[in-house]
């Protein structure tokens, strides 16, 4: 039985490395957190809100990215996203997520995914 409701919250952070860059992503040329990075850092915060409260050999896909990226972060400087699951509408989760690192919001939005079969996914 699927144990979702609105409310649960996860958050992913990480600090901002070469790998992460615009430059590097291919998204830009400049020496920040390329925007790709943060989507996939709001994606991984959506993940870890739901983490075990999925049934048995069931996980979830995005389908869905609405985020707005406000400000920059530089080499080094350490970004946290939450992400709130804010709607389940039977097998749709949506998220709000902000991104922030110790100068501010970094970026905003919603992120939203589908409930799946591991199994049969992809086939």
């Amino acid at each position: 039985m699927t144990v979702l409701q609105t409310g649960l919250t996860g958050t992913a952070e990480l600090v901002v490395g070469e790998q992460d860059l615009a430059i590097a992503l291919g998204s830009g040329d400049v020496a920040v957190m390329g925007t790709p990075r943060m989507v996939a850092l709001a994606e991984a915060a959506t993940v870890a809100a739901i983490d075990g409260a999925l049934e048995p050999g069931r996980t979830s896909v995005g389908t869905h990215v609405d985020m707005r990226h406000l400000a920059p972060s530089p080499i080094g400087r350490a970004v946290k996203a939450r992400a709130v699951l804010s709607r389940c509408e039977g097998k749709l989760l949506a998220f709000s997520v902000e991104v922030h690192d110790d100068g501010g919001l970094v970026g905003e939005g919603t992120i939203e995914r589908v409930i799946v079969n591991r199994e049969k996914f992809g086939r």
